[in-house]
């Protein structure tokens, strides 16, 4: 009855989350107005609309006639209210900052941008982990009228390179270096690796300024001395944020944020992760994948307080931050829970009131064994969505019955349709690819890069009723009394720890050793269920041990594409199976591969 929905639900005198849902996808008009209207968004001149849908469902016009920042409705909470909570790695202090502090260093950065030559429309990226600078930066990039792009900071520099290239970046915000699991990273002499534009430091040790070269700057050069302007006024679907899916290509996909998409991720935190003006939320992210900015958006527009570690989630440190820091709501994704289960942590985690998770397919003996750390009070509410989306298609709500590691509801304003093979529509026990049909404010219209139709529209079935039908590309299978579970992706794109990568990427680091004349990247779930697994087959060029080519292979990946994504076997073949077009025939592999537990040592190779 104290839940968000139950609260909104009374006030529109709707009896069952079941009519919510209907009236979500019929009356969309009618939905996001009260949304907008519960969550006060707030803006500098309000649309004459909530959609315009006359260029059709490909091309919605969300807000005409609107204008507004919407960095302005991250900050309706009292000026004296805790914004953000953070620690660091190895040190138990726990920092805090209001939202007064924050909205001002916010508006003090976003004039510094402005006097040091940044003007609305051009690109800034950033590139370190989740702390209140980050924050800071993000915000006041969008309160200036420019676009973060946003690299996850475990990105070698080539990579580094590429997204600045597609972005056209004019800067980057980074650390100069932090620590993770005891490490120390340098993120300065990547980026300057990377040979990017002027660089906006963020010095560790702020006694020791770290610039090399004579173009970077300081960001106590950006955020102090400089006279505080009002906030950018935009066009509802003004870029603020340009984020980074992996493509059938190879080339990572450039998706657009807008001033539109935080409704998105603000309605989903406030409905489905129940956020309230009490809660504590943190969720282990960066922000190079969406987690990130929807952490921001999702947390203070329901004017909440963002708890953020500097440093690894896996280890005792960052329990004890929990614990420190009050957090009553938590984000993870199975892999981590599954690292915590291993590693025989016990923490007590009796003051979270909710867990959400999302990035990767759960095990459910994982998630009853979390539940067990808060006493089974707390549920798991299972979210999966996508970066073109702005957050979720189908999740789960506090007011309806939950079974571990499934989903109970499509996201409230979100319409979906789950086909097979064939093109009919499944039914409880079978599988089916997710194809959706209804707008919403988070859908992407456009590519920075691509053909955003040919990506998302060629190709699709229609509708049961003739309606158009988007690719997403996930597979879920309907179970029996409502309820939905992930089986991973349709297509070559592969989801490992909660980032989605094409097998194209990892081959073209894996065909790069000497001993590798082709191979094919699958993902392979363990039979208990849970997080996919790499697996790579190899054709060699010359006879090489396959345990000295699996621990090389691993640091290729490491090296050159990404630290997090770990090779979980290599299966050497004389052959890959291909289809009469030259087609390599995946799914075959995937099929094939004798699948184990992973609870099991690794066997030698």
């Amino acid at each position: 009855t104290r839940s968000n929905l139950a609260r909104f639900m009374n006030n529109l005198e709707i009896a069952t989350y079941s009519d919510l849902y209907s009236w979500s996808v019929q009356d969309v008009q009618g939905f996001w107005t009260e949304v907008i209207r519960r969550l006060g968004v707030r803006f500098d001149r309000w649309p004459e609309a909530i959609v315009d849908a006359s260029r059709g469902p490909r091309r919605p016009r969300w807000l005409p006639g609107g204008r507004l920042n919407c960095v302005n409705s991250c900050f309706t909470a009292g000026h004296d209210r805790p914004a953000i909570l953070t620690a660091r790695e190895g040190c138990a202090d726990v920092d805090a900052i209001t939202y007064g502090q924050l909205r001002r260093r916010v508006e003090a950065a976003a004039a510094g941008l402005a006097a040091h030559g940044f003007e609305p429309g051009d690109a800034i990226a950033i590139y370190m982990p989740m702390t209140t600078d980050c924050v800071v930066a993000y915000l006041a990039i969008i309160r200036a009228g420019c676009r973060v792009v946003s690299i996850a900071d475990s990105f070698p520099p080539e990579e580094i390179r590429k997204r600045l290239d597609i972005s056209r970046a004019r800067g980057v915000v980074t650390l100069d270096s932090y620590f993770r699991a005891g490490r120390k990273i340098d993120l300065y002499e990547k980026v300057k690796l990377a040979g990017t534009p002027r660089v906006l430091v963020i010095p560790r040790d702020p006694v020791n300024e770290p610039l090399t070269r004579p173009e970077d700057l300081t960001w106590r050069e950006v955020e102090q001395g400089h006279a505080v302007k009002p906030s950018h006024v935009a066009n509802p679907d003004e870029i603020i944020n340009i984020l980074f899916s992996s493509g059938t290509t190879g080339i990572p996909k450039a998706i657009p944020w807008t001033h539109i998409t935080p409704l998105k991720c603000a309605m989903d935190g406030h409905f489905h992760q129940d956020i309230q003006p009490e809660d504590v939320v943190a969720w282990p992210t960066n922000i190079g994948w969406m987690m990130g900015p929807w952490l921001i958006f999702a947390t203070l527009m329901n004017r909440a307080t963002l708890a953020l570690y500097e440093g690894s989630p896996a280890g005792e440190g960052f329990m004890q931050f929990l614990g420190q820091a009050g957090v009553t709501v938590l984000g993870v994704v199975p892999s981590l829970v599954r690292a915590w289960r291993r590693a025989g942590l016990q923490p007590s985690l009796d003051r979270i009131r909710l867990f959400s998770s999302t990035g990767e397919a759960s095990g459910q003996e994982d998630y009853l064994w979390l539940m067990s750390l808060a006493r089974y009070r707390a549920p798991i509410i299972e979210y999966c969505g996508g970066t073109e989306i702005g957050g979720g298609y189908m999740t789960g709500t506090v007011l309806q019955p939950a079974s571990p590691a499934t989903f109970t509801t499509p996201a409230l304003g979100t319409d979906l349709v789950l086909l097979d093979d064939s093109g009919g529509q499944t039914r409880a026990g079978d599988t089916g690819e997710v194809f959706l049909k209804s707008i919403s404010p988070g859908l992407s219209q456009e590519l920075l890069n691509g053909n955003h139709d040919e990506v998302y529209y060629d190709g699709c079935p229609p509708g049961i009723g003739g309606e158009p039908l988007r690719r997403h590309g996930d597979r879920i299978v309907q179970l029996e009394r409502g309820f939905y579970q992930a089986q991973g992706r349709s297509d070559d794109t592969m989801n490992l720890g909660g980032i989605k990568v094409s097998s194209l990427e990892i081959e073209r680091v894996l065909d790069g050793h000497r001993a590798v004349r082709e191979s094919a990247a699958v993902a392979v779930r363990p039979p208990e269920g849970g997080a996919e697994e790499l697996v790579a087959f190899v054709v060699l060029e010359e006879p090489v041990d396959t345990g000295l080519l699996r621990t090389e292979l691993k640091r290729r990946l490491a090296e050159k594409l990404n630290p997090l994504f770990k090779l979980h076997d290599v299966v050497v073949r004389d052959e890959l199976p291909r289809t009469a077009s030259n087609k390599l025939m995946r799914r075959t592999l995937r099929q094939s591969y004798p699948i184990r537990s992973t609870d099991q040592e690794d066997r030698p190779k």
